[in-house]
């Protein structure tokens, strides 16, 4: 099942069920009880909201053994992340702005992003399947030189967090596979991203366990898998999308 969120006729927030080329407005949430309620919404006229409101965005970082390849860098031995501030997050086709207060290179990051759907404390990997709602889809979007600016404090989660820099969606794919496919990232309808998940250094499976030994998952927080190469700046009014093999694209316009 495909769960989206967006604003119904009245402007409020509703969760809908994708129905062939339609959304299907429900009363509650794929997080508990629901119900299809109100009539269905073309998809190419829905009012796009980000899929999830989380708790936290975790965001990994060197989770791909290409890259980690191509930058010389060791494999980690655990994994690597920032927070990202959930009020960054934006949705398909909202676009996604330039901060008044940076003016160096924002890069994009086309990446797999999951979705806890029951609460997750000290779970084993074995089991982590079960705590997952499902995938969507990221443009993980970072004012790259912020991080290193001060030598003395690499500012990771600044440089993830300004508004509308978490791309996500369209929808959330509550069976979607990850093993066989790969992330394309086109800018202006080039190709600059295409890498196979089945690539990455802690699968969906360990990188959960791991870090619910770190901290409790709450239903609806959202782990970006981190990015892999091809990673590159964006000039004001490049259209970006995003695609995973069978799991859809995103789609949103920087600047």
């Amino acid at each position: 099942m495909r769960w989206l969120r967006m604003r119904d006729r009245d402007g409020r927030p509703r969760y809908a069920r994708v129905d062939g080329d339609a959304a299907r407005p429900v009363d509650g949430s794929p997080f508990g009880e629901w119900r299809d309620h109100g009539e269905p919404v073309a998809l190419d006229a829905v009012d796009w909201l980000p899929p999830v409101q989380p708790s936290k965005v975790i965001a990994l970082w060197k989770n791909f053994h290409a890259l980690a390849a191509k930058q010389q860098q060791t494999v980690p031995a655990e994994p690597l992340y920032a927070l990202r501030a959930p009020s960054s997050l934006s949705a398909h086709r909202q676009p996604v702005l330039k901060p008044a207060s940076y003016d160096g290179a924002v890069f994009y990051e086309g990446e797999l992003a999951l979705v806890i759907g029951r609460t997750m404390r000290a779970v084993a990997a074995a089991d982590a399947r079960a705590h997952l709602l499902g995938c969507t889809i990221a443009n993980d979007v970072t004012a790259m030189e912020l991080i290193t600016r001060d030598p003395s404090f690499a500012q990771w989660s600044r440089a993830k967090s300004f508004d509308t820099f978490g791309a996500l969606g369209p929808w959330i794919d509550t069976d979607f596979n990850w093993t066989s496919a790969s992330v394309h990232t086109r800018v202006n309808g080039r190709e600059r991203q295409n890498y196979p998940l089945a690539d990455m250094i802690f699968a969906p499976p360990e990188l959960l366990s791991q870090l619910s030994h770190d901290m409790t998952l709450e239903p609806g927080d959202v782990i970006l898998c981190g990015t892999s190469v091809g990673s590159l700046p964006m000039r004001p009014g490049s259209e970006v999308e995003v695609e995973i093999d069978g799991l859809g694209i995103l789609a949103n316009r920087y600047g």
